[in-house]
């Protein structure tokens, strides 16, 4: 790591995610990006990239993917995975470049196909993946956008952020059964759950994350009085 990059010894246990941006904001890591569920921050040096999600289960089982088929050299080098407090979720990886839609299309179909090449990625990928599927409740199928298809610093194509959460259906059901949402994760595992940045989606709706969070915070009362 490029000294100008050293950041671990910054950051606390149980730290917000909120302070996790902002501390690496302090040290020089810039913003390179906002999706539905993760902000983006790149390096001083360039050479890495902070991805810092204020809920996402599915975190844990892309480093899980990273580091098992680092040898494959078709993921991003990990550097740091974490679990924040209340389950946000932090990983530090190379920094990536896109790569045109049919290279990335081309490399799903080739995971797809178990074609030689990428054989023993697709195997990882697929004992992960069932590895969230019996462990999560809200479990997505693999993710195929080309766009996860990526380029490493080096010249080689790698493959990223292929596992995520049904976000549609589970946020439809923080809306409308609260008691399951509660039941299948515990407050401290969602804590920040109405904290996604939806930067994709346009947003949250007015009064709506605040309306899901009086609705979690009522289930976990009656959940604690029974």
């Amino acid at each position: 790591m490029d000294p100008a990059d050293a950041f671990l010894h910054h950051l606390a246990r149980e730290q917000p995610w909120t302070d996790v941006v902002a501390t690496l904001e302090r040290l020089g890591w810039t913003p390179c990006g906002t999706g539905d569920w993760a902000t983006a921050l790149r390096s001083p040096s360039g050479t890495l990239a902070a991805r810092i999600s204020p809920f996402d289960p599915a975190g844990p089982y892309s480093a899980l993917l990273y580091r098992r088929a680092a040898h494959t050299r078709q993921v991003p080098a990990l550097v740091e995975h974490r679990v924040l407090e209340g389950g946000a979720d932090l990983t530090v990886m190379e920094y990536l470049e896109p790569v045109p839609e049919d290279v990335g299309t081309a490399f799903h179909r080739a995971l797809a196909t178990r074609d030689p090449s990428v054989a023993e990625l697709a195997a990882h990928i697929e004992d992960v993946h069932a590895l969230g599927r019996a462990e999560q409740p809200w479990w997505g199928p693999l993710d195929d956008n080309p766009a996860n298809v990526m380029r490493g610093p080096d010249g080689r194509i790698v493959v990223a952020d292929l596992y995520y959460a049904d976000g549609p259906a589970l946020y439809a059901t923080v809306r409308s059964d609260p008691d399951r949402i509660v039941r299948d994760y515990p407050e401290h595992l969602r804590r920040h759950m109405t904290e996604l940045p939806l930067a994709s989606s346009g947003g949250w709706a007015p009064g709506d994350a605040e309306r899901m969070r009086a609705a979690l915070a009522a289930a976990d009362a009656r959940t604690r009085g029974r």
